[in-house]
């Protein structure tokens, strides 16, 4: 099992929690983005930097994917993408995607697009909280428990 990182948009606590994560189990952590990311000493953690364009990274993490690897991703049409390949996709705020559940976001993001294509005002995500942090340790430590037992 491999951990991936749409790092572009990772928020930073969230790649702290994942450093801690990779060295604890020795699972090898990997920040795929398109600029250069800070990164700590470690043999678990390596950064990969790809050509910047849109969605330069997402193509990356799907070409290097496997069944059993987990994609940390905010990214529902990549999340979707990852799950089609037998992999696992955890967002930041905690959020094991499934099948059914990534289908429904997947639809909601579609129809928000549109919104905002008509000239709707939709408004961004919530400010990642203290919580959702705790959210997304929590959900990690679940997936990397099954996979490393």
């Amino acid at each position: 099992m491999r951990i991936w990182v749409d790092a572009d948009a990772c928020p930073n606590v969230i790649k702290e929690i994942l450093f801690r994560a990779a060295e604890r189990t020795r699972v090898p952590l990997t920040l795929v983005a398109n600029q250069p990311t800070r990164i700590p000493f470690s043999p678990f953690v390596r950064q990969l930097q790809v050509s910047a364009g849109f969605d330069a990274a997402d193509r990356r993490i799907l070409e290097l994917v496997e069944p059993g690897d987990l994609v940390i991703t905010a990214d529902i049409p990549l999340a979707a993408k990852v799950i089609e390949k037998s992999a696992r996709a955890l967002n930041p705020r905690g959020e094991l995607y499934t099948d059914e559940n990534v289908r429904e976001r997947l639809t909601m993001r579609n129809l928000m697009d549109e919104l905002r294509g008509s000239g709707v005002m939709t408004g961004g995500p919530a400010v990642l909280s203290q919580s959702d942090r705790q959210a997304f340790a929590n959900s990690l430590d679940r997936v990397l428990t099954k996979a490393t037992a």
